[in-house]
C-alpha cells in the first residue's frame, strides 16, 4: 500500500501510478534548441539512454511498481524510439496518443534561446512570464495543458488502479507534475527535467495525487 495513500486516508483505493519518462537525446537537445513538433530521431547516446531506461523500468516491475499494464507515447519519433525498448522488455505494445506531443514552438522551432529572444524579443519576454502567451504561429502552455489534461484523464479512466509508463516531452511531463502538485504556472519555468529522466506520480479516483519521484537519472551511465 502506498505510504502517501495511507497518510491521506486513501489506502483502500489503489491509485493509478504513472511513470513519466522523458525521451532520450536528440540532435536538437544536444544543441539546446527548441524542439517541439520537429521530428528528429534519437542520437546513438539517446538510443543508449532509452535502453538503460527500459532495463531500469523492467527492474522496477519486480521490486517496486508491480506489473506495468501499458506503455503510452507521444507520436514524435524521439519519444517512440524511447518507448519501444521499454515496451519490448515488458512484452507490451506502444499506445500512441497525439495529445502527449510536445509544445508547438512555431517560428522558434530549431532556434536556441538566444536566437528566439533576438528574433522576437517582446514576445519571448512575455512568453517566459505568462503561460497564456504563445510563440509566433505556435502554442501556449495553457493550450498544451488543456490537451494533456484531457489525455491524462483518459489514461486514468482506462487503467484505474494500475501502473502505466508514459513517454513524452518536457512540457507535458511538467504539466502532469504541476497538476499533481496543484502548483501554479511558475513551476513550468523553474523545474528542470533531464533527458531520459523518470518521474512518478500517483492519482486517486477522488482527485488526490502524490508525486513520488522527480527527474531520476540514476540508471544512466
Amino acid at each position: 500500500m502506498s505510504t502517501a495513500g495511507a497518510w491521506t486516508g486513501r489506502g483502500s483505493t489503489p491509485p493509478t501510478r504513472v511513470l513519466l519518462l522523458r525521451h532520450g537525446q536528440s540532435p536538437l537537445s544536444v544543441q539546446r534548441r527548441y524542439s517541439g513538433r520537429g521530428d528528429p530521431e534519437l542520437t546513438p547516446d539517446g538510443l543508449e539512454q532509452a535502453a538503460a531506461a527500459a532495463t531500469a523500468l523492467a527492474a522496477r516491475t519486480v521490486t517496486t511498481d508491480g506489473h506495468i499494464r501499458a506503455v503510452i507515447s507521444s507520436p514524435l519519433l524521439r519519444a517512440r524510439q524511447t518507448a519501444e525498448p521499454v515496451a519490448g522488455v515488458l512484452g507490451l505494445g506502444v499506445t500512441v496518443d497525439e495529445r502527449f506531443t510536445e509544445t508547438d514552438f512555431g517560428t522558434w522551432e530549431g532556434l536556441t534561446f538566444s536566437e528566439a529572444a533576438a528574433q522576437d524579443p517582446e514576445v519571448h519576454r512575455a512568453w517566459l512570464a505568462d503561460s497564456s502567451v504563445a510563440p509566433p504561429r505556435g502554442e501556449s502552455f495553457d493550450l498544451v495543458a488543456g490537451r494533456v489534461n484531457a489525455a491524462l484523464d483518459d489514461v486514468l479512466r482506462r487503467w484505474p488502479g494500475q501502473t502505466v509508463v508514459l513517454v513524452s516531452h518536457v512540457t507535458p511531463i511538467k504539466l502532469i507534475l504541476r497538476r499533481a502538485l496543484d502548483a501554479g504556472p511558475a513551476m513550468l519555468y523553474r523545474l528542470h527535467l533531464d533527458l531520459a529522466c523518470l518521474s512518478i506520480v500517483e492519482f486517486w479516483p477522488d482527485g488526490g495525487a502524490s508525486v513520488r519521484l522527480v527527474n531520476d537519472t540514476s540508471y544512466l551511465a
